[in-house]
């Protein structure tokens, strides 16, 4: 299976579940599409429906909320399909600020009370690269 071999590691890390919808979606954008960097997006956009980034892990989003974690994952036009946009990361931008604030506060952000909701997601976003980093070394 292509999408096994090809899993990113913040997956391996993650539940199976999360690993099987990425394997899913993956698996059949490659037969859409072909192998690359379209069958990644397409099945990266799969798996923040269900799930999100946190650190170095995809987990399943809180209070089994389902849907798009940004406005790029929410878009289903052919431009977007060719011209990706920023994304969040897999940080679930569309979560209420007492979520993300929960979340930061998990990722041991500092300073996360003053912050508003764009900026509790940049510094998640931030805290998740350095987490993922860490955790390849």
């Amino acid at each position: 299976m292509p999408g096994r071999e090809d899993m990113p590691s913040t997956l391996r890390r993650s539940p199976d579940e999360a690993q099987d919808t990425w394997v899913k979606a993956h698996d059949s954008a490659v037969d859409e599409y072909g192998e690359g960097e379209r069958a990644h997006r397409t099945a990266f956009s799969a798996l923040k429906h269900k799930f999100e980034k946190v650190g170095d892990r995809w987990l399943r989003k809180a209070g089994g909320r389902k849907g798009p974690s940004d406005k790029q994952a929410a878009k289903d036009t052919p431009r977007s399909r060719t011209r990706p946009s920023k994304t969040a990361e897999g940080v679930d931008a569309n979560a209420s600020k007492k979520h993300l604030y929960e979340v930061a506060k998990r990722l041991g952000i500092e300073g996360r009370s003053k912050m508003t909701k764009d900026e509790l997601v940049k510094a998640i976003e931030k805290a998740n690269r350095r987490a993922t980093a860490k955790a390849r070394e």
